[in-house]
């Protein structure tokens, strides 16, 4: 696993594949070895970059303010650091917020942009965003991180069947810093696009799940600000790229390689499968966990 000293601290990443530049970035709570599922889709078509951001995963927290702005600065710095003057960008819920900042800072240089559950602006405007930005925090207060893990993975996946990302969650959480979380959800708790949509250059697609956190009706207006495409991923919940993996996988591919976008039947969350171990051999997840 690679790292470049930024801030006066190493943030690490992955490199998978070769072909157009595509930067991954994941949510809150975990790293860059939640986007595994989509790796073995891609990395025969693009030279994947796969970060932990700054706090998460094998990175240490930035020394300066915690911020969405300072977490895209250090992508970018990151880019920049592998010779990439633009790069194409998924990001995932947190992720989702810091890929529109990457393509705010330099419009140019971000040709596609795909927002997977995530707005334009977390300021607190709407109760859900109330819930979401207070109740984590207390609860992390009282009862600690594995329990907070524990609250987040029923959430993400209900269904008997998904016992294994259930439990792969709880882990995945369980294990993050209390600090480095807490000052994360209060970034995004002070983060927001919306006066800045306007200089948007790429070209962008939301993909949104029926039943995610945040209204679909928010997705939507966002589509209509971004001039964007909109594909609502019927029955799945925040974790789309891990309950709706073909669904998820059949989309980036759509939007970074310029295809038509998925029929709306093929647009939903993966059929039940039977209970077992979630393993990725040979995948990015096994070569994170091998990393410092």
């Amino acid at each position: 696993m690679a790292s470049l000293a930024y801030d006066g601290r190493a943030l690490h990443y992955l490199v998978r594949g070769s072909g157009v530049p595509l930067l991954l970035i994941h949510g809150l709570g975990s790293s860059g070895a939640d986007w595994a599922m989509q790796v073995r889709a891609l990395e025969g078509r693009f030279r994947l970059i796969v970060p932990d951001l700054p706090g998460c995963g094998h990175s240490l927290p930035l020394r300066g303010e915690c911020s969405i702005a300072n977490f895209a600065a250090a992508l970018w710095a990151l880019l920049d650091h592998l010779g990439l003057a633009e790069s194409n960008i998924a990001g995932f819920s947190l992720g989702g917020a810091v890929a529109l900042e990457m393509a705010l800072q330099r419009p140019q240089c971000v040709p596609r942009l795909a927002l997977i559950n995530s707005l334009a602006s977390y300021e607190i405007d709407h109760w859900r965003k109330w819930l979401e930005a207070h109740v984590p925090s207390t609860l992390i207060h009282i009862f600690g991180m594995r329990l907070m893990g524990r609250m987040c993975a029923t959430r993400l996946f209900p269904h008997r069947w998904q016992e294994a990302l259930r439990e792969r969650a709880v882990n995945v959480i369980g294990a993050a810093a209390a600090v480095s979380y807490l000052q994360i959800i209060a970034a995004l708790a002070c983060w927001t696009a919306t006066s800045r949509l306007s200089m948007l250059k790429s070209r962008t697609v939301l993909i949104a799940a029926e039943h995610d956190y945040t209204p679909l009706a928010q997705k939507h207006e966002l589509a209509v600000a971004l001039a964007a495409d909109i594909i609502v991923v019927r029955g799945s919940r925040h974790g789309t790229p891990f309950d709706a993996v073909e669904a998820t996988n059949a989309s980036l591919w759509a939007v970074f390689t310029d295809q038509p976008l998925p029929a709306p039947d093929r647009c939903a969350c993966d059929l039940p499968q039977p209970m077992q171990a979630l393993a990725f051999p040979g995948s990015l997840a096994e070569q994170h966990a091998l990393g410092p």
